[in-house]
């Protein structure tokens, strides 16, 4: 009978002499430190992936921005002559050109300083558009001054800032601007930025703008 006590009491023992039930806790123990190990280690790799991911998208947008950066410069330089000049404005990104400048009164016809102008601003234009990915809409603006009877051709103001928008964007277009980056809007006598009630504020609303717009969203095509 001591003899079978004896030989439980050593199964009952673990080889280094510690009951069964503390090698069985240690073995849980050392599973469960392995796992959060393994976790860890796992967390780890993630974050070294998303930080990797955002300094790379932060290089892009680095250069992307230098890009843009380089685009804007070289249509600043394009622009610094005729602003000294007073024939351009740039106001909020809209660079207006004076109709004086582009047009004799009641024609759609570009005079020669106007079409050398715009040729000059043609390739800076396509530089930016192509960096930002925007269009370019060209506006024709004029007075509140009904247009001569005598001038036949057109019918109204609005015909009159139609035909000098498309005329300007027809120039940008021949001077080397895509097609496809550029559309003609005109406003007519509306939104003038200086009073009519003198001939220098309708000198002043007399004029084309040139802005940079964003493209349609969803895959849809841009203005035309």
């Amino acid at each position: 009978m001591e003899r079978s006590l004896d030989r439980h009491s050593v199964e009952d023992h673990s080889l280094d002499g510690e009951p069964a039930s503390t090698a069985t806790v240690w073995a849980v123990f050392g599973d469960l430190m392995a796992g959060l190990l393994g976790a860890f280690v796992l967390m780890l790799v993630c974050l070294m992936a998303v930080q990797l991911e955002l300094v790379t998208d932060l290089q892009a947008e680095v250069r992307k921005r230098q890009v843009e950066e380089q685009r804007r410069v070289a249509l600043e330089q394009a622009l610094a002559a005729p602003l000294a000049a007073g024939r351009v404005t740039v106001s909020n990104g809209r660079i207006g050109i004076s109709g004086s400048v582009l047009f004799a009164l009641n024609s759609d016809q570009l005079q020669p300083e106007g079409r050398q102008l715009l040729r000059s601003l043609a390739a800076p234009l396509a530089a930016y558009l192509g960096s930002s990915g925007e269009l370019l809409m060209v506006s024709g603006f004029t007075d509140n001054q009904p247009v001569r009877q005598s001038n036949r051709q057109f019918e109204d103001n609005w015909e009159l800032s139609a035909q000098r928008a498309l005329t300007v964007t027809r120039a940008l277009i021949e001077a080397g601007l895509p097609s496809s980056a550029v559309f003609a809007a005109a406003f007519g006598p509306e939104q003038p930025v200086a009073s009519n009630a003198e001939a220098a504020g309708q000198a002043r609303n007399r004029r084309v703008e040139i802005a940079p717009v964003p493209r349609a969203t969803g895959g849809s095509p841009g203005p035309k």
